[in-house]
């Protein structure tokens, strides 16, 4: 008999909570894959005399199924200093402060009242999304695509044997398209970021900001569900190998030019102080402040590489800093 969708969230919430009693933080799903509940702050007006669009560059380091969508990036006159804060400007992002819900992963919650809480906001929810990077696992997610067309599973290994480590017995989730994903836990004070084909093509990582969908929730494409042998394991310890190739390389800095001064350096360490949900917005901002100031074009290595070390990828970071020079009237 087909489980209809009462049925669906009432499973969804049973495998939640069962989770939470794992130590890991959840949120409730929709059959897309994407949290339940929408943002509160949707409908909330936009900010006046709103006279461009974003940049041309969408922030794919953690695919969107997986992560709360950042809004839309304007110019502002603001120095670095200070995010920008002018009527041209996006209210700054709220992650649940406002106390209500609809805040994607930072909803997820191990409090037991307040996962029944979260579904019974959304009883359309059929899964449940599992936050990655908190205490106490600092879960991270290895998803082996299957949609890419390549063997992720060969390429992962290739690099096991490349790099010298093994992955470790684990919990291991298969995806209704055939993908798996590998729970590793790692260490409480490294923070690895999301990112999309950097480790290899097919292999997606869940990070800080990041969610993978639990085993037990059921969505447009199937059910996922936990490989047979797995679903007592604790999510193992990543290798320090595969460790230092999750994180993002160590920062250089291009020598920025005599013209830049001061002020190009502060552009710079804006983008990288970016968080998860600010890096597209911090790099459009910065560089239409670098082109309105005539120094754009020689800030714009130096602005790649910062954006790099948020996790964007070069695509996206150049594609957005020649949004910013169109809109400030310069030919990228």
């Amino acid at each position: 008999m087909a489980t209809t969708d009462r049925q669906a969230t009432t499973l969804a919430l049973a495998h939640a909570l069962s989770a939470a009693e794992r130590g890991l933080a959840v949120i409730p799903l929709s059959r897309t894959k994407l949290p339940a509940l929408r943002s509160p702050h949707r409908d909330e007006p936009a900010a006046p005399h709103r006279e461009a669009p974003g940049p041309a560059g969408r922030d794919t380091s953690a695919p969107a199924p997986h992560d709360t969508p950042e809004p839309p990036p304007q110019p502002s006159p603001r120095s670095p200093a200070s995010p920008p804060a002018s009527p041209l400007s996006p209210p700054p992002p709220c992650h649940g402060e406002c106390g209500r819900f609809g805040h994607g992963v930072y909803d997820a919650s191990t409090d037991p009242d307040r996962i029944r809480a979260l579904f019974a906001a959304a009883p359309w929810a059929t899964g449940y999304g599992i936050a990655c990077g908190l205490p106490p696992h600092h879960l991270i997610g290895v998803d082996l695509d299957t949609k890419s067309g390549t063997d992720s599973s060969a390429a992962l290994r290739e690099l096991a044997l490349r790099h010298l480590f093994t992955i470790p017995a684990t919990v291991v989730v298969l995806t209704p398209s055939g993908g798996r994903h590998l729970w590793l836990s790692g260490p409480p004070d490294v923070v690895v970021p999301n990112s999309a084909g950097r480790l290899a093509p097919g292999i997606d990582i869940r990070g800080a900001g990041g969610y993978l969908v639990g085993p037990g929730s059921r969505t447009d494409q199937g059910v996922y569900a936990t490989a047979p042998g797995t679903a007592h394991l604790a999510p193992a310890a990543c290798p320090p190998a595969l460790l230092r190739l999750l994180l993002p390389p160590p920062r250089t800095y291009h020598p920025t030019p005599t013209s830049a001064g001061d002020h190009g350096q502060g552009l710079v360490q804006f983008v990288l102080a970016a968080h998860e949900g600010q890096r597209n917005t911090r790099l459009f901002w910065a560089a239409c402040r670098a082109y309105e100031d005539g120094i754009g074009p020689a800030l714009v290595a130096p602005l790649v590489d910062a954006a790099l070390n948020t996790g964007l990828t070069e695509r996206e970071a150049r594609a957005t800093i020649a949004s910013a020079a169109r809109m400030t009237g310069h030919r990228p």
